[in-house]
């Protein structure tokens, strides 16, 4: 049952966080944390190829019966929604006081924004994914264009969690009201670091080397994390141990480098150890925004080397967050000679824990996301 005064909203993802993805996760962090407060009565549509999360007072998952063979055959996360779930999904929608959708192009999404009777609030996450298909690419980049456009566009309220993709949107998209920033939260009480000898433990752990340069990539194995440029940086630096949490199509398994360790089945719970227990975290990724994945790492105090394009979503990190840019015939090159620089000074890298672990914590504080969250949910009321 509703809290009195509470929005009937409906939320829409593509996966629940069972999937793994950063999206859903955020999502459901969200989701979680203003149904809680009182602030909503979320009914949160997605797809079923992921088990739901238990319902919580407040927050009722609704499993869509789904197919997800984009992403098993393609990479490419696209799940199909039946008719009967798109047709429970519109009918929620038509009645619901809010419609909370993450990002502008799934399926279900645009039958979410085409059925909603009342306010529709979109949280954009992904802005343009320089695939190297030219088919894809121009699909994408028209597909931004006047789908992104429309939704967008008509949208009541438009928030990015990323200054690269609320500029990128910005350049042709023209908004019913000026679109917010507002970054994601991390819960720092979960990702926090730790102390030297912890992550030599946590090492030992995970089987792999107690010294010399742990060096780690979170996420899925797909062109636009830039798997191709890894598995080019494994084989020229040797010396470093790599850690693949994930899982997609490009599996750097079948590389067969004794310097990689891939782990394809990781809860939530085993991040932080993850985390801690790297020295760096390596993410060439193109067309993003701010992966959850910098911030859960930063905030465990490992710091992160980003593409260029991704660290100018967030430019209040400044040094603590350095980057490298991503294209180009010398892309590789280029990230061997930063990374190499970087693991010849293990005293700098160390030096930066500390810095990088505080300014996560000031930075993406969930109470401030919900903060946000909270007073434009009450405006579209």
């Amino acid at each position: 049952m509703a809290t009195r005064g509470a929005l009937s909203v409906v939320l829409v993802t593509h996966y629940f966080p069972a999937h793994r993805g950063g999206v859903e996760r955020v999502a459901g962090q969200l989701a979680q944390r203003l149904a809680a407060a009182g602030v909503a009565h979320i009914d949160w549509h997605a797809s079923d190829c992921d088990p739901p999360p238990a319902p919580e007072p407040g927050l009722r998952p609704v499993p869509c019966a789904s197919w997800n063979v984009t992403e098993r055959r393609l990479g490419f996360p696209w799940p199909l929604w039946s008719p009967a779930a798109l047709w429970r999904l519109a009918r929620a929608c038509r009645a619901a006081d809010l419609v909370h959708i993450h990002d502008c192009l799934y399926l279900p999404n645009l039958v979410a924004f085409a059925a909603a009777r009342r306010s529709v609030l979109v949280t954009q996450h992904v802005g343009e994914v320089p695939y190297r298909n030219p088919l894809l690419a121009w699909l994408q980049r028209m597909a931004n264009r006047v789908l992104g456009g429309w939704v967008l566009g008509r949208a009541q309220r438009v928030v990015f969690e990323s200054e690269t993709v609320r500029r990128y949107f910005q350049g042709f998209v023209r908004f019913r009201a000026d679109p917010l920033l507002v970054e994601n939260g991390v819960d720092t009480g979960i990702f926090s670091p730790v102390g030297a000898d912890q992550r030599r433990e946590l090492r030992r752990r995970l089987g792999v080397p107690a010294e010399g340069p742990l060096l780690l990539f979170i996420g899925r194995f797909v062109e636009k994390k830039g798997l191709a440029v890894l598995e080019q940086l494994t084989a020229r630096l040797p010396r470093a141990h790599w850690v693949f949490a994930g899982w997609g199509p490009l599996d750097p398994s079948a590389w067969q480098r004794p310097n990689v360790t891939v782990l394809h089945k990781v809860e939530s719970g085993d991040l932080p150890s993850l985390y801690r227990a790297a020295d760096l975290l390596v993410l060439p990724s193109a067309g993003e925004g701010m992966p959850l994945s910098i911030q859960e790492a930063m905030a465990c105090g490992t710091p992160a080397l980003v593409g260029a394009e991704t660290a100018a979503g967030c430019p209040e990190a400044g040094e603590l967050l350095p980057r490298e840019a991503v294209g180009g015939a010398d892309t590789v090159e280029r990230w061997t000679a930063r990374l190499e620089a970087m693991l010849a000074r293990p005293a700098s890298l160390e030096s930066m824990r500390a810095p990088v672990a505080e300014f996560a914590r000031r930075q993406w504080s969930w109470e401030q996301c919900v903060a946000r969250y909270r007073a434009v949910f009450s405006e579209l009321h």
